[in-house]
């Protein structure tokens, strides 16, 4: 019991921080880039990154297949190791996700994000059984629910921890602030680690009502920006994590626009414009046009990079 103890507060503390949601390079042929993932992993972690969500939704989660799957979380454990925790995002129907869990666990990564299902019909008592089973799967894994939907209870996730302990921390993505204060309060505030998982917009609101950490995919472009916000946010520097959310307001109004429908696409045409990955996407992503290139390789190339 010590050690799941001990385990566990590490974890916590891991996720009171920038929690990087890596893009998924692509080859010309439409593979992953093996390579240009582990050196853009690799630049993260040289920038100051200490936990990485490898098949997140900025890594364009719902577009790779389950082999692929395998592969970046092999790729980002492996980068990592030693430098960074590793918070696999697992999902799909129960079975893939509690594989998926099963594999991280095998691979040596210390938490898993269970992404919000994908279901037309999510009952709050089904939502449940779907997390504790993945949660009691991977008893010595810490386990982070991806909550977006807005009518969830928190005396739920009261429910869900009380019969799995592993279930350590929140990335909570409803845009609504004041949602987030009754929910963190329902469920328990302390009880949890609160991560603002709709990222930088976000996370100065999101602060002031408990969070202590915030997921980025601006991080895979800029690290030392999101790194300057959350270090204001931590000393109760909100003007100065306002000049933070100020020089990168335009690049996540462009990822946000149309129901989101750019926001790896963007990321990638950032780091496209610095050269160090193709800005391809899959369906049902799609690349900027050439005409809204130029204004995203200008926001990029006017960051301390």
């Amino acid at each position: 019991m010590t050690a799941n103890t001990t385990t566990f507060e590490a974890q916590r503390a891991a996720l009171a921080d920038v929690v990087a949601i890596p893009v998924t390079p692509f080859a010309e042929d439409g593979s992953i880039d093996q390579d240009v993932h582990r050196a853009l992993l690799r630049r993260a972690l040289d920038g100051g990154v200490r936990i990485v969500t490898p098949n997140g939704n900025t890594g364009e989660f719902y577009a790779l297949s389950p082999d692929e799957r395998r592969l970046v979380t092999e790729l980002t454990v492996d980068e990592a190791r030693g430098r960074a925790t590793v918070l696999v995002g697992v999902g799909h129907d129960l079975p893939t996700a509690v594989a998926s869990a099963r594999h991280a666990r095998q691979l040596g990564a210390e938490m898993v994000m269970v992404h919000q299902p994908v279901h037309p019909y999510v009952s709050e008592d089904g939502w449940v059984d779907y997390h504790r089973a993945i949660a009691e799967a991977v008893p010595e894994l810490g386990v982070v629910p991806y909550i977006r939907n807005p009518v969830l209870a928190g005396a739920r996730l009261a429910e869900l921890a009380d019969a799995c302990p592993n279930v350590i921390g929140v990335k909570y993505a409803v845009p609504d602030a004041a949602r987030f204060a009754a929910f963190a309060r329902d469920a328990g505030l302390e009880r949890f680690v609160w991560v603002a998982g709709l990222a930088e917009p976000y996370a100065p609101s999101y602060f002031s009502a408990g969070a202590t950490g915030f997921t980025s995919g601006l991080v895979n472009v800029a690290p030392a920006v999101s790194l300057n916000m959350i270090e204001a946010l931590r000393s109760g520097d909100y003007a100065g994590a306002m000049k933070v959310w100020e020089q990168i307001r335009r690049f996540e109004e462009l990822r946000g626009a149309n129901g989101s429908a750019n926001n790896v696409t963007v990321v990638k045409e950032a780091l496209a414009s610095l050269g160090l990955c193709r800005r391809d996407v899959r369906p049902p992503s799609r690349q900027l046009p050439e005409s809204e290139r130029a204004e995203v390789a200008a926001i990029a190339g006017g960051w301390s990079i």
